[in-house]
């Protein structure tokens, strides 16, 4: 009997340490977390002012929290723990999601995990944020060392889901035919561009002495200073944050590692 109580007080003992290891709620409250140190100042605040504009427009809270160590834990358990200890979300809604990013050093690979709370499980389903935003949009730029821009592009798709501006399934559609849709309009474009240069020595089409009407190469001009993502449009708004909900996780989520 003795022996079964202190187990028993063992596994308590262990359950209180490991939880006291997750980082503690921070004071003031804010939703960008980096204590990893990967981002710099500018993109701290630009990534806090967009994510409390969003929390005050829908009443969702997306936080950021990158570490430098995941402490023993497997990064999905990290980041529901973080997001039960937090509270992150609405008591009620559960409309919280956490944005766990552990950065690749030499002795250990990069991790990323977005858990999702209760409320917006059937929102961002989570094949949706595996293959398409995990994959597809943070993690080829978290390879190159561009943690930021890897954030940014998949806020940006989780904000816009959030909102109604397209369904998971949308995304998906639109993600999937992107990269062949825009070939038939290069084949286009480069067969007028050989037909115009045939006929470059007869005239000329506007005064800077180019072969290429002002139309095409205005086009090309504007397309070539395009973004791969849309993290360029972040708010520059936003204001304090409020504090946190009391949101509760089960579960729902997806990651990668690199």
């Amino acid at each position: 009997m003795k022996q079964t109580i202190a187990t028993f007080l063992a596994l308590i003992s262990f359950s209180v340490l490991s939880f006291a290891q997750i980082p503690d709620r921070p004071v003031p409250p804010r939703l960008v977390n980096d204590f990893a140190e990967v981002l710099q100042k500018n993109e701290i605040k630009s990534l806090e002012n967009t994510l409390v504009d969003f929390s005050r427009q829908t009443s969702t809270q997306i936080v950021v929290v990158t570490v430098p160590d995941l402490q023993g834990y497997d990064k999905s358990d990290y980041a529901f723990q973080l997001g039960e200890k937090w509270g992150v979300g609405q008591k009620g809604e559960d409309n919280g999601l956490v944005i766990l990013l552990k950065p690749k050093t030499n002795d250990s690979s990069g991790e990323v995990f977005v858990a999702i709370g209760y409320g917006l499980e059937g929102v961002l389903p989570d094949a949706i944020v595996n293959r398409d935003i995990v994959d597809n949009e943070m993690i080829p730029r978290f390879t190159n060392n561009d943690y930021y821009a890897g954030l940014t592009a998949g806020i940006s798709v989780i904000m816009d889901i959030s909102r109604g501006e397209y369904t998971a399934q949308q995304y998906q559609e639109k993600a999937s035919s992107g990269g062949s849709a825009g070939i038939p309009f290069l084949i286009l474009m480069f067969v007028v561009i050989l037909s115009l240069f045939g006929r470059s020595r007869r005239r000329r089409y506007y005064s800077g002495g180019s072969s290429l009407p002002f139309w095409l190469a205005l086009g090309m001009m504007s397309g070539g200073h395009r973004s791969s993502g849309s993290f360029g449009n972040f708010s520059s708004g936003g204001g304090s944050f409020g504090g946190f909900g009391g949101g509760s996780f089960g579960g729902g989520g997806a990651g990668g590692s690199w």
